[in-house]
């Protein structure tokens, strides 16, 4: 039975690797083949320097077949480490300085003879630690002096001619000088010797640690972390972990000293098995038990970490094997199936859940732009995963890469067994510079990639028996001899391994991969091969050659443009069935399973935004926002989105489940384009996540883009369906939510703040529907407008215009001298302002509500004010208002107040003015018009204020939808031909009134309720279908000293709102007396009432009962509402901030009503009444 080991090295031009590497130059690669009781060394490889032009990074590859039966060991552990650097490279040299001071005395001048009290003779810089020339020793052999001690005196070296390098003060310590004084009763001098690590393009062993018992053998080592300073200096995080499972880190890698300096033990909650390291701040562990561990606190100051968080495996079967990216993490498990860790991140280091990937592998490698290699589990192929990208992290599907043997006499394949190989193939990627190389940009420099060890490595190659020849010396194809790799044995004097104890132990061999000039001795068992590798095109037959164990793809740097002719395939031909099903003309199963495993992915989209931080002190923070999208057949996980904050030099972040998004509210805050992100526990808190862009572009996009993630994840269409509930804020945008048939049951309602609402192209004042689909809205200039969906190939986007004012208010104060001046005293307010006069809103710093308005007038006084104007549009009052608290508006206005804002009371402004009228205001309005584009067909030419629509079950047909209206002046109006395919109509039919009114609403059995502009309610009689308009008025009396202002009617319900925001419902509505009896008082705090078909009650509430803080309008919905209890019970609220309208009369779905059993025994359909009866 024979060993072995072959390792494969396909190079490429690259930026970034997973391994360890110093210096510049040609960068290779050594694996020492393991026996029965072989050694794993750590290595770590340093190219040389000369070759600064054409450097290559490595893809690593390794096979072995061990014979059945025998298991690797792993014996004393030693390091080994590359050293950069010559012609005082900055890589390569290090400098050491000592301070020699000197005191003067009378008798000697300047001697050695310091007093007591003085420093060292010979100290470091500092001058509180001794430090003699004699006393410093080369940190190991891989060191080399370069010259002697000089002193330091700018003369590079050479023997000072004028001050000697020496500086002047009066004492220890003191500031020092070049110039001698006649004070200067002390001095000092540098001297100066250089150091150069000489253990170029050789791996070098890395010194044990003085006063410190060496580590245990090591089974897997990771390099990672030199991304985590923003400094030009990089450092180097070496982990490792030993037989034992115990977890060190090498201290003190850095471009001066790459071999680094001591072992230092990290705690591991248990043992560990592997580790992996990102270039950034990214460590995982994986235990024995498969368990997981992500370490957090790791950052430029603690490069250790502080703690360790555990992580669920992907299944129960627990993790083998874990790789780890700039922003990624992979995993396999037990059962070879490969896992992407999502959410991970710097600031989120454990991630939020594991998603699964098509494909069994037995062990992964992430590169440079978190590139994905992996070792198939069945064949044990190379596959490179192709479309990977920055926002595409996972790619689409695993493609198959191919290294076919050389068979040239180099390898000597027929004469000698050989345990150890290397293949090579050149990929056109750019060259970058390495992580510890110089900083000169010219000479960019490799990296090395990490090296899997040998027992992890063998512990996924299952055994297997080796035939009594070597087949690779049969049936190889040949290759030119330009593609041939020499070897020669590496310089002894670097590196000495232990020789074999017996013939049975494989000893490491120093194998300088790239500068071989000859076959190696038989006692060594290694060789070197060189292999073309491409994506198989077509099935590759290499019965010779044995599979593939591990891969390591830290150094190929390939991105999404780079234009590698490797990876530029079409078909990435047949798979291997652990990878990709079987593909079969005769079995669809297979292809849809098949397109599963390719098409699901994780796509990634990042930003910088502006969030408003919800503690004290209340400000706007920079931070990155990330919007992960799970895409592809058989994707269960839903779209989350991650903000990442740094609070306290801490980092931190939060996150939304884009499925638990309720809404998604725009506004415009502080000069800035924001969205309100709301969930149903920041609904409850009151406290939406504001998001905000300067750029109204990037807010367009990322608003776009969580709008359609937010539909995807509830499998919404584009267009809002028949049974929408409608809602309007107050800055005009137009909200849809679809119903469920749970949110209206009532004993297990769907709760407000669960409820989703997305925004539809429009901006409105108010909008009215039914369950036919018939929607129609007003904007703010009173234009109605209709919803018209697409139908057919008819694009039904047009343009949508509105135009609304912007009231400011200019202030005057009488005195005795001058009259009414714009002087007024400290408490007054401001003397231009809002309604309030809270804030200060001039003509000058008034601006549209938001970048999207533009003007189209000049600012005029506006004489349609409450309470009316004289001829110059002044109104006077006694005072002006007193601050009142919210809780106490309702109070105000029976005082008398008029209440306009969120916490102000106004004292009653009038017309004209009288003897007791100190303070005087007129308003002053400017309009500003907004264009968009949506599903909206203009309806004119009637100006209208109000609009209802007959709400009716989803299933009744109607030859003609009844629409009534309210023009600006007041005239009640009724549209005719209104249909489902016809939804504006032909024409009004005006309806006759004796005044103005302001409010109308049409319920079930065409019940139409109006209330005129006075608060005088009024009943239209005999209305029908063949009857639209009615015949005539009957006058309902309002609720005492009540004046009503808006009414809803719904099936058998009629709700009404009162200048007092009193929400009241008419008793005694009965199919002979329509009209009702009384009046009776729901609730207070109403802004808006919404009666649905089901007779289902919705407001708009004034304000949330413990958050005075919230602007007004909140969506309610009342529980418990039944047919023998149509007033309900109780509240429960909702969405709120700004909401304005609400219309639920389209929403005529039922919840599921089941049946009770009857006690007695069915009976077929012959034994009812003796006949068949249908339902």
């Amino acid at each position: 039975m024979k060993t072995r080991s072959t390792v494969i090295k396909l190079q490429s031009r690259a930026r970034d690797v997973g391994g360890a590497a110093v210096g510049g130059g040609r960068v290779r690669a050594g694996v020492q083949p393991v026996g029965p009781r072989g050694p794993l060394e750590a290595l770590r490889r340093s190219p040389a320097g000369a070759e600064a032009g054409d450097r290559l990074s490595p893809l690593l590859l390794g096979r072995r077949v061990r014979p059945s039966g025998v298991s690797p060991r792993l014996s004393r552990s030693s390091a080994y480490t590359p050293a950069g650097g010559d012609l005082r490279e900055p890589g390569a040299w290090e400098t050491f300085r000592f301070i020699k001071p000197s005191r003067w005395n009378p008798v000697d001048g300047y001697t050695d003879a310091l007093l007591p009290t003085d420093r060292w003779q010979w100290t470091d810089e500092s001058g509180l630690n001794p430090q003699p020339l004699h006393s410093f020793v080369l940190p190991s052999a891989n060191w080399e002096w370069e010259g002697d001690w000089y002193v330091d005196d700018e003369s590079c070296g050479r023997e000072s001619r004028e001050t000697g390098g020496w500086e002047y003060a009066v004492d220890f310590p003191a500031t020092f000088t070049k110039e001698k004084k006649w004070n200067s009763c002390v001095r000092r001098r540098r001297w100066l010797r250089y150091r150069r690590y000489k253990a170029l393009g050789s791996w070098a062993k890395v010194p044990l640690d003085k006063a410190r018992p060496p580590p245990e053998p090591f089974t897997d080592i990771s390099c990672g972390g030199w991304d985590v300073r923003d400094s030009p200096e990089k450092h180097i995080h070496l982990w490792a972990v030993s037989q034992q499972g115990k977890l060190w880190f090498r201290a003190g890698i850095t471009q001066q000293n790459p071999e680094g300096t001591r072992w230092e033990p990290i705690q591991v909650p248990r043992e560990a098995a592997q580790v992996s390291a990102g270039p950034k701040d990214l460590l995982w562990v994986i235990l024995w038990d498969g368990q997981l561990l992500a370490r957090t606190g790791i950052g430029k100051d603690c490069p250790k970490g502080s703690s360790w968080e555990p992580v669920q495996p992907p299944n129960q079967k627990g993790a083998v094997h874990v790789a780890v990216g700039v922003n990624v993490v992979w995993a396999i498990t037990k059962d070879n199936k490969v896992w992407f860790r999502r959410g991970v991140n710097s600031h989120n280091p454990t991630g939020s859940g594991w998603i699964s990937i098509g494909g069994e592998m037995v062990m992964l490698s992430v590169g440079p732009n978190d590139q994905v290699w992996g070792v198939g589990s069945d064949d044990r192929t190379v596959y490179f995963r192709h479309g990977v990208t920055g926002t595409e992290v996972t790619g689409r599907s695993w493609v198959a890469v191919s290294a076919q043997l050389d068979g040239s006499e180099s390898t000597n394949h027929s004469s000698v067994v050989n345990d150890a190989s290397v293949f090579a193939g050149e990929l056109t990627a750019p060259s970058q510079g390495s992580v510890l190389g110089c900083d000169d940009t010219d000479v960019p420099e490799p990296r090395v990639p990490k090296i899997t060890s040998d027992s992890f490595i063998s512990a996924l190659v299952s055994d297997r028996s080796s035939p009594a020849h070597d087949p690779a010396s049969e049936g190889h194809p040949s290759v030119s001899e330009d593609n041939l790799v020499t070897s020669q044995e590496s310089d002894p004097s670097i590196l000495s391994p232990s020789s074999p104890s017996g013939g049975s132990e494989t000893p490491w061999s120093n194998v300088d991969l790239e500068e071989m000039k000859g076959s190696l001795p038989s006692s060594t068992r290694s060789s070197v091969a060189t292999y073309p590798f491409e994506l198989q095109h077509s099935t590759v037959v290499q019965e010779e050659v044995p599979p593939w164990a591990w891969v390591a793809g830290g150094g190929c740097d390939i991105t999404s443009g780079s234009h590698v002719h490797l990876f530029n395939v079409s078909d990435p031909g047949p798979l291997s069935p652990s990878i990709t099903p079987a593909l079969s003309a005769q079995t669809r199963a297979a292809q849809q399973e098949r397109d599963a495993s390719v098409e699901k992915s994780v796509r990634v989209t990042r930003g910088r935004m502006c969030w408003w931080r919800d503690w004290t002190p209340h400000q706007w923070e920079d931070v990155s926002v990330t919007l992960e999208q799970v895409t592809g057949a058989g994707a269960q996980t839903g779209d989350i989105l991650y903000l990442y904050y740094t609070h306290d030099q801490e980092k931190k972040y939060l996150y939304a489940v884009i499925k638990e998004v309720t809404a998604l509210v725009p506004m415009f805050r502080d000069s800035l384009y924001t969205v309100a992100v709301y969930t149903p526990d920041r609904t409850k808190q009151r406290q939406p996540i504001l998001l905000a862009t300067s750029s109204q572009q990037d807010f367009s996009a990322w608003l776009s883009l969580l709008n359609e993630s937010c539909c995807a994840s509830r499998a919404l269409g584009e267009h809002p369906s028949k049974q929408a509930l409608w809602a309007v804020t107050c800055q005009g945008d137009v909200m849809v939510h679809e119903p469920s048939p749970g949110l209206e049951a009532p004993a297990q309602h769907v709760p407000c703040e669960h409820m989703f609402w997305r925004q539809v192209p429009a901006h409105l004042l108010c909008v009215e529907s039914n369950s036919l689909g018939v929607v129609w809205g007003i904007a703010h200039d009173h234009t109605a407008w209709v919803y018209t969906p697409a139908r057919g190939s008819e694009s039904p986007e047009r343009a949508v215009s509105d135009v609304r004012s912007v009231l400011i208010y200019e202030n005057q104060r009488w005195n005795p001298m001058t009259g009414y001046t714009d002087k007024g005293l400290p408490t007054d307010r401001y003397m231009w302002s809002d309604a309030s006069g809270q804030r200060e809103c001039t003509k000058d710093n008034t601006g549209p509500p938001s970048p999207q308005w533009t003007w189209v007038s000049d600012w005029a006084v506006d004489h349609s004010v409450p309470g009316g104007t004289d001829k110059e549009g002044w109104q006077y009052a006694a005072d002006f208002p007193v601050y009142v608290q919210p809780t106490h508006r309702t109070a105000a206005r029976y005082l008398g107040l008029d209440v306009i804002g969120d916490s102000c009371a106004f004292r009653t402004f009038h017309g004209h003015k009288t003897m007791k009228d100190f303070v005087r205001r007129r308003r002053w309005a400017r309009k500003c018009m907004i264009s968009l584009t949506g599903p909206w067909l203009k309806v004119p030419p009637i100006a209208l204020t109000d609009v209802t629509v007959l709400p009716c079950l989803a299933q009744c047909s109607l030859e003609q939808v009844p629409v009534w209206a309210i023009s600006e002046k007041g005239d009640v109006l009724c549209r005719l031909g209104v249909t489902a395919s016809n939804p504006a109509g032909n024409s009004w039919l005006h309806v006759g009134t004796d005044q103005p009114f302001k409010s109308i609403c049409i319920g079930g059995g065409h019940q139409v309720w109006a209330i005129a502009r006075d608060g005088a309610v009024f009943y239209r009689g005999s209305v029908s279908a063949h009857n639209p308009a009615g015949e005539c008025w009957y006058h309902i009396p309002s609720p005492p000293k009540q004046t009503l202002r808006q009414v809803s009617v719904g099936r058998t319900s009629v709700y009404a709102v009162d200048e007092n925001s009193n929400l009241w419902y008419r008793q005694g509505l009965t199919p002979s007396y329509p009209q009702g009896s009384a009046w009776e008082l729901i609730s207070s705090n109403v802004c808006k009432v919404s009666v649905g078909p089901l007779d289902q009650v919705w407001i708009i509430a004034d304000k949330v009962s413990g958050y005075p803080s919230e602007s007004s309008g909140t969506v309610c919905h009342r529980l418990g509402v039944k047919p023998m209890q149509p007033k309900g019970l109780s509240w429960d609220f909702g969405i709120g901030g700004g909401w304005e309208h609400l219309c639920v009369r389209g929403n005529s779905t039922e919840a599921q009503r089941v049946a009770p059993r009857s006690p007695m025994p069915s009976r077929t359909q012959s034994q009812v009444n003796g006949n068949v009866v249908g339902c």
